[in-house]
């Protein structure tokens, strides 16, 4: 569910005029049971009548009272464009395109009906924050956001926020894929002094993989010590699992029970594709993962307040969770969560796909050695050169496509010398091996980095992080 599904009449977006029509229907029937006048009932009937036509026009559904445009739709019509044109497939648990440059973010951005992250807000970040923005932002890795002006314009008046961001727990190590969102998180923490919860939806991975309770919630404190090793202050910093924290705190599960109030079961399936043989523990997952957007669903920290915005960076195919959530929101009387959305870290296979936990030669582990990397990045990274050394001197390879020259757009901070890389090998001067090479240099020691800051952490640390607490912040 969204804010926005396209601009409406006057600008009014498919949400906006769903609202209109709510509380129109409600004055009508107001006007009615009060027996007012025939003329005003009229009016108010034909302003309704007007309403729904223009509702129709801009969400392509008709209106139906209690179900809010959903994008759901185009969520789940994912391997379809209207006109039968094939779309990249972008869901919570499927990513995949044709396109050897991966998925086509610009037309996402339309889809999902969210904004572009343009210059003039990578700019504001930085006049807010008083930091340079982080090249994730300089380089629109982070591409696309939802209401980042409104948390920006709060701050500005020294009305804080809070992060919340997460991790699903189907395996006990990591990949480099899934340090993207808490990198940048920390950057966001560290700038600008706030709060942060962490989910690990230890729960989720029961019911979508073939796992037992047992190891989801092993995999979770093994994931746990991953993400602390990413160098968050546990002062300002909460790291939950849902099979542990749901149980103790009956704010969070009230929250729950508000979120699964509002959604019917026609929204998830439309939203999330369920079918009739899902079990129930999966329709009804969507509310666990969207209660953390809720300030008081953390008594501990936020001291029962509701009304503390939440800034959630992210993938982009976590954002059918939190359209939801952002519906749901104002009927609850909580505000609506921002979001900034990440590109995806592609498969040293190529960029048609997301990375994948269960594919060891797919990804780079947080675990591998040295060799290991150097052997993968060889072996297995997806290069755009020429076939032969000759053709690829003439004619130069393609960067847009090259898995290792991707991958040094993530982890190469130096822009001028990233710049300088992605020209020599468009001319040729570069060859595939050498920036293979360069590669493996840059992911070697930021790979051995971590590992040693991970053996450094403690389960008596990880307890600590995962204990409700208060935490170090004002507002």
């Amino acid at each position: 569910m969204t804010d926005s599904q396209g601009d409406g009449v006057g600008g009014a977006t498919a949400m906006d005029l769903y609202e209109k029509l709510t509380a129109q229907g409600d004055k009508v029937r107001s006007l009615k049971t009060a027996k007012a006048d025939k003329a005003e009932v009229d009016a108010a009937i034909q302003l309704l009548l007007k309403l729904k036509v223009d509702y129709k026009g801009v969400s392509g559904q008709d209106y139906k009272a209690g179900c809010p445009p959903s994008e759901s739709a185009v969520v789940s019509n994912n391997g379809q464009l209207g006109n039968g044109a094939e779309e990249d497939t972008v869901d919570p648990w499927n990513v995949a395109t044709n396109s050897a440059k991966g998925v086509d973010y610009d037309k996402l951005i339309v889809r999902f009906g969210s904004s572009k992250v343009d210059q003039e807000l990578v700019d504001r970040i930085e006049k807010v924050s008083g930091q340079k923005p982080h090249h994730f932002l300089r380089r629109g890795i982070f591409f696309s956001h939802r209401d980042m002006h409104q948390v920006l314009d709060a701050y500005e008046k020294q009305k804080a926020f809070y992060l919340y961001t997460g991790r699903g727990p189907s395996s006990q190590a990591m990949h480099v894929g899934h340090l993207i969102p808490f990198i940048f998180t920390k950057w966001l923490q560290d700038v600008f002094d706030i709060p942060l919860v962490i989910q690990l939806t230890d729960d989720e991975k029961y019911l979508w993989k073939d796992l037992t309770l047992e190891d989801c919630q092993r995999f979770a404190v093994e994931n746990a010590k991953d993400i602390i090793a990413c160098g968050f202050d546990v002062n300002k910093t909460f790291i939950f699992s849902d099979l542990d924290y749901m149980g103790s705190s009956p704010e969070f599960y009230r929250n729950v029970v508000k979120i699964q109030k509002h959604v019917t079961f026609n929204q998830v399936k439309g939203i999330f594709g369920f079918t009739d043989s899902d079990c129930i523990g999966k329709i009804s997952f969507p509310a666990i993962q969207a209660a953390p957007s809720f300030s008081n669903s953390f008594p501990q920290i936020f001291k029962g307040r509701k009304d503390v915005q939440c800034l959630i960076p992210c993938a982009i195919d976590q954002d059918p969770y939190f359209r939801m959530t952002r519906d749901v929101a104002p009927r609850i009387g909580y505000p609506k969560p921002a979001l900034l959305h990440s590109t995806f870290f592609p498969a040293l296979q190529g960029a048609q796909t997301k990375m994948s936990a269960s594919d060891a030669n797919s990804s780079i582990f947080l675990t591998d050695t040295p060799k290991q990397i150097k052997n993968k990045v060889n072996k297995h990274a997806f290069s755009g050169g020429k076939d032969t050394v000759e053709e690829h001197r003439q004619h130069g390879g393609n960067p847009d496509i090259d898995v290792s020259f991707m991958y040094l757009t993530f982890f190469m901070e130096d822009d001028e010398k990233l710049e300088k890389i992605r020209q020599d090998y468009s001319s040729g001067a570069l060859l595939t091996g050498e920036l293979k090479k360069m590669l493996i240099e840059t992911l070697q020691p930021i790979i051995t980095a971590h590992q040693e800051k991970r053996k450094n952490v403690t389960d008596e640390m990880v307890k600590q992080f995962m204990t409700p607490r208060s935490l170090d912040f004002n507002f």
